[in-house]
């Protein structure tokens, strides 16, 4: 009878394991403004939150996305983010943004992941080649050339990629459903880490010699250090 038992509690364990969510908490209030002075601040997964009854308008605020960004770097692109940290009153809410602008033919926003939120990108200006590849065993590459007003969108956690393919600057907008998405770029995790991963390591994964390996790791090392 007991075995009966154990198994009848072990079933419904799994069912109800089905049902639990992996995403940002949804709020239990209206808002959630965050502060650094801990003081008064009452704490909720994120950060710590204003008194209610001392929040304004520019919690909520933020200016600049309008602007270019500045694309003069290797990769020929650059994230302008709005997420919790730009705008304090984001926190709990479980959405973020970020602007994304794209050197003339070549402008890359590096193959990347998002590991706490699904990213759905709109193209205001130019024409970028988009995709990202599904997980193991299948890694299928899903991709699609976009033009101004379309539309795309990259699941969390995959790997995935933006393009400018066309002749003049591109400029896309892409929401992210996280209050602090984060952000993995995938050579600069692998060829950058601090400290750096045995070149032994990488040089099986990737199926490299050894010594383009190192030439790598000292590229991306001084890159993000």
């Amino acid at each position: 009878m007991k075995g009966v038992q154990f198994l009848v509690a072990f079933v419904l364990l799994a069912l109800a394991s089905k049902l639990v969510s992996a995403s940002d908490p949804s709020p239990l209030q209206d808002f959630c403004v965050a502060i650094n002075d801990t003081k008064d601040g009452v704490f909720v997964n994120g950060k710590f939150c204003k008194d209610p009854k001392l929040a304004k308008a520019e919690d909520f605020y933020l200016s600049g996305l309008n602007i270019p960004g500045n694309t003069s770097n290797q990769v020929g692109s650059m994230v302008t983010p709005a997420n919790v940290q730009q705008i304090p009153g984001l926190n709990t809410l479980g959405i973020s943004l970020v602007r994304i602008d794209y050197a003339p033919y070549g402008g890359l926003n590096p193959p990347h992941t998002h590991p706490r939120a699904t990213e759905i990108l709109v193209v205001v200006e130019g024409t970028l080649y988009v995709g990202f590849v599904t997980s193991n065993m299948d890694n299928r590459l899903f991709t699609k050339v976009l033009h101004p007003g379309d539309v795309f969108v990259f699941p969390e956690g995959l790997i995935h990629f933006q393009f400018n393919i066309g002749h003049t600057n591109a400029v896309a907008f892409a929401a992210l459903s996280s209050q602090n998405p984060g952000v993995i770029t995938i050579a600069n995790a692998v060829f950058g880490s601090d400290p750096a991963i045995n070149p032994d390591v990488l040089a099986k994964a990737f199926q490299l010699d050894k010594n383009i390996v190192n030439q790598l790791q000292s590229q991306f090392w001084w890159d993000n250090n």
